[in-house]
């Protein structure tokens, strides 16, 4: 399989808020049999929908303050085994997602500010050396 994509991207309503943000791209791409949608917040056992989260520090913490770092990690480790089972070497990714946004996130403040950053999904596949590369 050549691409992981955040599965938002293929239509799976995942998201925090239920929703989706199908990529008519991304799903030719699944419809070929080249890519794998994953959603790590689903794969660390989050329900949909749920509270965001933001990174702060370095940290996962949610809208309500509560730090819940370790449960994504979980869900970055399952992530990542199916990527290397799968043989993945490039990665679709949802832009500005604390899991996936590769190169800007939101700053931890709920404000809407964006920061220079990757989401803990896109800094694991970026050090495993796959081409990440993110999209709306």
């Amino acid at each position: 399989m050549e691409y992981v994509v955040s599965a938002c991207l293929a239509g799976c309503n995942c998201r925090y808020d239920g929703g989706n943000t199908a990529n008519e791209h991304v799903q030719q791409l699944i419809r070929e049999g080249r890519a794998l949608p994953l959603c790590p917040e689903q794969l660390g056992g989050f329900p949909t929908p749920r509270t965001p989260f933001e990174l702060k520090n370095g940290r996962a913490i949610s809208k309500d303050g509560v730090d819940i770092t370790e449960q994504m990690l979980q869900g970055v480790e399952e992530a990542t085994k199916l990527v290397e089972l799968a043989g993945c070497t490039k990665a679709i990714l949802k832009s500005r997602s604390p899991s996936c946004g590769a190169g800007i996130i939101y700053d931890g403040s709920f404000s809407g500010v964006k920061i220079a950053g990757n989401g803990l999904f896109a800094e694991r596949m970026l050090a495993m050396g796959l081409e990440v590369t993110c999209t709306d």
